[in-house]
């Protein structure tokens, strides 16, 4: 079988307060986008990597990110689009036919390959998987008028991540559903769902079942100066691992 991870890394981080995108900041001595690439790049089970990154960044990215530290895997890289969905499309366009596709945010450093196997696993049984994790917090909806709307069953919740795994014949037929029904609607109507993950994708327009698959709490994405501070700590155990 050929597997492929698509790796976004064309995110604005305009949270992040840095002239520098969040991808690319340094953890340690190595930037954010590097651990999750070389993670990809020591899993036997992964072929080719495509590095989605943002438009004009191309020649950057391989010679600062791809280049330099030794990501061979790494065969295309291709730019973004304008929302998340835009660039999965991208990236599944660039990747051509395999049997699965890893897809990954950039900013989530610490992907393990422990985590990896537990993917592949679930891909035997079903074509679509996400990593996630049980919330351990109360969560509660709230109305518009700021009041407590309902409070949620904890046991029944999880955090979604990436990497989110599919049949690549599955997920590419549900982007392009998705993308053709984008450019027959109007604006508005086009406003009115937005897709946060590519999970989402395969359920609105194939409606097919997704299985979830334990992550990791320290899979945490990088979007605050916040989220730097505690990936600092858990840089120098993940470094510690290889």
């Amino acid at each position: 079988m050929k597997n492929i991870a698509i790796v976004l890394a064309g995110g604005s981080g305009s949270r992040m307060k840095s002239t520098k995108k969040k991808q690319y900041l340094l953890l340690g001595d190595r930037p954010v986008l590097w651990y999750s690439l070389h993670t990809f790049q020591n899993c036997p089970r992964i072929e080719e990597i495509v590095l989605v990154c943002g438009e004009g960044e191309e020649e950057q990215c391989r010679r600062e990110y791809v280049e330099k530290y030794g990501i061979t895997k790494v065969k295309k890289i291709t730019h973004g689009g304008k929302e998340r969905y835009h660039s999965v499309y991208e990236g599944l366009k660039t990747a051509g036919d395999c049997d699965y596709v890893l897809i990954h945010d950039g900013a989530r450093p610490f992907i393990d390959a422990a985590m990896l196997n537990r993917i592949f696993e679930g891909l035997a049984d079903c074509p679509a998987c996400v990593v996630g994790m049980p919330v351990k917090d109360t969560i509660k909806m709230r109305s518009a008028e700021g009041y407590v709307e309902q409070t949620l069953p904890r046991e029944k919740l999880w955090m979604i991540q990436t990497p989110q795994s599919f049949s690549y014949s599955l997920i590419k037929r549900a982007y392009e559903e998705l993308i053709l029904r984008e450019q027959r609607s109007s604006k508005q109507e086009t406003g009115a769902v937005k897709i946060t993950d590519d999970a989402m994708v395969a359920e609105t327009i194939l409606h097919i079942p997704v299985k979830l698959i334990e992550g990791s709490y320290d899979n945490i994405k990088i979007t605050t100066p916040e989220d730097l501070a505690l990936a600092e700590t858990l840089a120098g155990y993940y470094r510690g691992k290889e």
